[in-house]
């Protein structure tokens, strides 16, 4: 994959990111837990997250061992085929705490726009 292409998915990545965060920014666990809503969306975000990460290159990939790429991918992997079995638990803490985290990782590689 070119450069051109990696940062084309690292700019997905952080797209979904962003979501993400627009939509659980003041979000307690108690309301996540009583909108379906968001925990229906919140799913496929973090699925595209996963499936971009898939298409970084390898060579990308070992250059940002700051990313978890494995556990990235590993959600993909598990909303997608497990789609019966996600834990809540697991899915907020996954937005709660570790896309924070990678929001912060992925801003080094994306050219953020400021907000209007």
């Amino acid at each position: 994959m070119s450069r051109k292409g990696d940062l084309l998915y690292f700019g997905h990545m952080f797209d979904m990111v962003r979501k993400i965060q627009e939509r659980t920014k003041d979000l307690t666990r108690e309301e996540f837990d009583k909108d379906e809503d968001v925990r229906i969306v919140l799913p496929h975000l973090v699925q595209v997250i996963g499936e971009a990460a898939r298409h970084v290159s390898e060579e990308r990939r070992a250059a940002h061992p700051e990313i978890p790429w494995q556990e990235v991918i590993g959600m993909r992997h598990k909303i997608v085929h497990d789609y019966m079995d996600i834990r809540e638990a697991v899915l907020w803490d996954t937005v709660s705490r570790d896309i924070p985290l990678l929001a912060a990782q992925l801003a080094k590689f994306v050219p953020v726009d400021p907000p209007e």
